[in-house]
Parts: structure tokens; sequence; C-alpha cells
């Protein structure tokens, strides 16, 4: 008896593992920007693909108080920077770019600088069709520019990147 509950056990885990790999969303050339001593935030660059849909909810690194899924877009003129309130859509099958100027995940209140060559742990947070939360632990390489002169070289500022709303501070 104890033995079958085992075995169904077994099957019970290696389908959810199934269902889980079926379901993980493609990450290709992922990438966060360089910074310089006493620059507080800094963007992370990537193309997604989900399979079967899903949305990109959130993000954490130990190297940032805050993570969060920001979108860039011109507005009356003006570029505005903001967090993605409710997710990034991953359409299925459809290669979302998160690159300079466009989607990103914003890294802020930096506890280090992001050295030209290191990497930093990302952790992309993802909800699928049916709400279940899945999160994908990265390594991203660290550069001024992205890898192979793909997006646009220092396209984004980010040390003046204010998280709470309020008017830019002078510089």
């Amino acid at each position: 008896m104890k033995f079958k509950s085992l075995m169904t056990a077994v099957a019970l885990a290696a389908s959810t593992l199934c269902a889980f790999a079926h379901d993980a969303v493609e990450v290709q050339n992922a990438w966060a920007r360089a910074t310089v001593k006493g620059q507080m935030a800094t963007g992370a660059f990537m193309t997604l693909t989900a399979d079967a849909g899903a949305k990109l909810v959130g993000a954490s690194s130990p190297v940032a108080g805050v993570a969060q899924v920001h979108e860039m877009k011109m507005e009356a003129g003006v570029m505005k920077m903001a967090e993605l309130k409710g997710g990034l859509d991953l359409p299925a099958g459809k290669a979302v770019e998160l690159k300079p100027g466009g989607y990103h995940v914003m890294l802020m209140d930096l506890k280090e600088p992001l050295t030209n060559g290191s990497t930093v742990p990302v952790t992309l947070i993802f909800k699928d069709a049916k709400g279940t939360e899945i999160k994908q632990e990265l390594k991203l390489p660290v550069a001024m520019s992205a890898p192979g002169g793909m997006g646009k070289p220092a396209a984004m500022d980010h040390s003046m990147h204010n998280m709470h709303g309020d008017k830019p501070a002078a510089k």
C-alpha cells in the first residue's frame, strides 16, 4: 500500500515537473547595464518567449533594494518611465523584447555598483494563464551596452530615476 502511494506521488510530481517545463519562459540575450560609482539604478534587458502565454509580474535581485517591471514611452512629446502595473503580457509563442527605451526590468536602490564584465543574479517572477507564480533565476552579464551591439547603447540614463513619482532631482 505504501509503495503504491509513493509511486502515485512520484508520478504526480513528474507530471507537475513536465507541466512546469512545458510552460517555462525562454530567456534570450539577457544583460544588465553597468553602472558608475554613485549610480543607484540601472536596467536589465532580454527577450522573453512563453510557450503557453504568461505575464512577467515582478523581479528581484540581492544587489537591488527594489526591482520592478518598467515601460518607457512617449507621452505628449515627453519620454516617461514608470512601473508597469499588472505586469507585462507574454503572448503564447511570441517573443517580447525588453530593451533600452522600452520595456525593461528596473533595478533600483543598488547596494553596489554593477561592473562591466561581471554578472548579477536576477529572479524573474511570472504568472501563467492559471495564475500560478513561477520564479526563474538568472545570472545576467553586466555590460556597458547590449552584447553583440544589439539595442541602443547608453539610451537610458537611470541615474536620475525617481521611484516616488516626484519631479526629478536637480543634478
